[in-house]
């Protein structure tokens, strides 16, 4: 017997980690229970970024993005779990290009 049923999706307009997440319900306890979300496609265009003293992931996002929000696509397409730590002098990071911005679902 299926304890989730009726999965269905929820959307938003906007750009956000998310733009389209799977909810469902749960008959044993009559809630719903919502979905982990996608991440950014492997494939999506991107430039590397060679770590220098002072840079954060907001800092980033603010240079490339012109918007410090957007610093989870940055870690998100890094696979970054903790924003909190900051990344280590000397690395590269993948840079998404913005335009090319897709989830995998």
């Amino acid at each position: 017997m299926n304890i989730l049923t009726h999965k269905k999706y929820k959307s938003y307009d906007r750009l956000s980690r998310y733009t389209r997440f799977p909810y469902y319900y749960n008959t044993e306890d009559n809630k719903y229970m919502y979905g982990t979300t996608a991440h950014l496609k492997d494939n999506t265009p991107y430039m590397l970024h060679k770590v220098q003293r002072g840079d954060t992931y907001d800092k980033l996002a603010l240079d490339y993005y012109n918007n410090p929000t957007y610093y989870w696509i940055i870690l998100d397409f890094n696979r970054i779990q903790d924003p909190f730590i900051e990344p280590e002098e000397g690395i590269y990071i993948k840079i998404p290009t913005f335009s090319a911005i897709q989830f995998d679902i």
